[in-house]
């Protein structure tokens, strides 16, 4: 944490280092210390790079899939599951390729998304690229701090449904808990860049793991409480709920699908952890999207089938804080803890990619500013330094503060979540992968390949458009009977 991180992001590599990019990328006399690129030696695995993969994607997302499902039916619904999953590994593995320009060893590197679709594509297709992917991320953001507000909200609530009765009503408000959730942000936001995250990274996966088994194993319970599997093969029956809504909740769980597997915008970040070749980075990142797309969605599967199994049409929109379960009180909260725990290390995933622009394009417009480009070292203890920086530390505090007020104003967890995934998936996940891939191997127009990937990128918009519309229309039903900052 000792490193100077100004100069890292805002910075050209000293001379020495330069001399290793421009003359062949070999490996230089200080290659110990630094990569071909004159940055501090990465030191990413499969393994880091698969937490990291994790923590982004088994996250509240998860916990609404046993509603989705139930929307779909067991036909569908699985189908639409594994659809989307092999849908983001194959564009996944179409932009691990764009990691670097030309030669996957030796070429050069790309260090953000931004920076891929540049290299690749034209200006304005980087404009609106750039917009996409942070405006995606705040929305994330906004979306985890909902979540893992009713997630605390829900902790209280079990305990008050344990010691007054069921029949209790338990109106809290989930305005404290937002801000609790804030303030824990705003002091993890001060890692500077994520190198020094991947702790936090594989704490959260375990958290993600741990909700996940334990909404698993109650929905297991419940269907053997049940005796026997609920739900039908067309999912929620039209009496139960009108023609048009039928319509509009297939349509949101599309859109909560695809959100459930929405990472690809921080993917190329996550690759530039990864330690310098041989294996090259995208061979390593390749390895880590299969390890982590598949345990993903195994998870996905059963949680989602499990819901829907135990609980039918009835099927909660969050699974853990919905209150299909009760009992154990203790149990729910231990669930709920940690998905709390795994928000805070989503959160910052998800993050810090638009907190390293925002720092690198200041420091571009304002090199001489000292408030934009000074750093003071704070000793935390005799061997560890912080490099505190003015900038960062009240731009990043400002973000946060931002998207919690937000998220106060905004707390519609499942059709927030379905708008989030049905307006990054497509552009993201699928649209510029496959423009980029398509002009870095040089596919011919026309050609069979060319021709099946513009296939698959229209047939992801008409999903995204239709998604969207369900979502927004999820919104506007909300809206009539939210007022802000009132009990939940």
């Amino acid at each position: 944490m000792g490193e100077n991180v100004a100069g890292r992001y805002y910075y050209p590599a000293s001379a020495a280092a330069m001399d290793g990019v421009e003359f062949g990328f070999g490996h230089t006399a200080g290659s110990k210390l630094v990569d071909d690129d004159g940055r501090p030696k990465r030191n990413g695995t499969m393994w880091t790079a698969s937490a990291h993969i994790i923590t982004a994607v088994i996250g509240s997302g998860v916990l609404s899939l046993g509603w989705a499902i139930a929307q779909l039916g067991w036909v569908a619904g699985p189908a639409v599951m594994v659809l989307f999953s092999l849908v983001t590994y194959y564009t996944s593995a179409l932009l691990a390729d764009c990691y670097r320009s030309g030669d996957q060893t030796s070429g050069k590197r790309n260090y953000t998304y931004m920076d891929a679709v540049n290299a690749n594509l034209s200006g304005f297709k980087v404009k609106i690229c750039g917009f996409l992917q942070y405006a995606n991320i705040v929305g994330v953001a906004i979306g985890y701090t909902i979540a893992a507000s009713i997630s605390m909200l829900a902790i209280k609530r079990a305990n008050c449904f344990h010691v007054e009765g069921h029949g209790d009503p338990c109106n809290i408000s989930s305005t404290p808990y937002m801000i609790i959730f804030g303030v824990a942000e705003i002091f993890f936001s001060q890692i500077p860049d994520f190198d020094q995250i991947s702790w936090l990274s594989i704490l959260a996966a375990v958290m993600s793991f741990t909700y996940s088994t334990i909404g698993l194993g109650l929905g297991v319970v419940q269907v053997v409480a049940n005796r026997g599997v609920k739900g039908s093969l067309t999912g929620i029956s039209i009496g139960v709920v009108t023609p048009m809504d039928k319509v509009w909740r297939s349509l949101q769980a599309f859109g909560d699908i695809a959100f459930a597997y929405s990472y690809s915008l921080i993917l190329i970040e996550i690759q530039d952890t990864i330690r310098a070749p041989p294996p090259s980075e995208a061979t390593v990142m390749k390895r880590a999207t299969v390890v982590s797309v598949a345990v993903t969605t195994v998870f996905y599967m059963l949680c989602g089938c499990m819901g829907y199994a135990a609980f039918g049409d009835e099927a909660p929109g969050n699974l853990l804080t919905g209150f299909g379960f009760y009992e154990p009180f203790w149990l729910l909260d231990i669930a709920n803890a940690a998905i709390v725990v795994h928000l805070v290390g989503a959160y910052q995933v998800f993050c810090q990619p638009l907190f390293a622009f925002v720092e690198k394009w200041a420091a571009q417009r304002w090199p001489e500013s000292p408030y934009i480009t000074k750093e003071v070292e704070v000793q935390l203890s005799p061997s560890r330094q912080y490099r505190l920086n003015l900038f960062r530390s009240t731009w990043r505090t400002a973000f946060v503060v931002a998207t919690t007020v937000v998220s106060m104003l905004l707390p519609f967890f499942n059709d927030v979540v379905g708008f989030l995934g049905a307006l990054g998936f497509w552009p993201l996940t699928v649209y510029f992968p496959v423009e980029m891939y398509v002009v870095q191997k040089k596919v011919p127009r026309w050609s069979t390949r060319w021709v099946c990937l513009q296939m698959l990128s229209v047939g992801c918009l008409v999903i995204s458009i239709a998604a969207a519309a369900g979502s927004i229309a999820g919104v506007m039903s909300d809206l009539k009977v939210y007022r802000p900052f009132k009990g939940y």
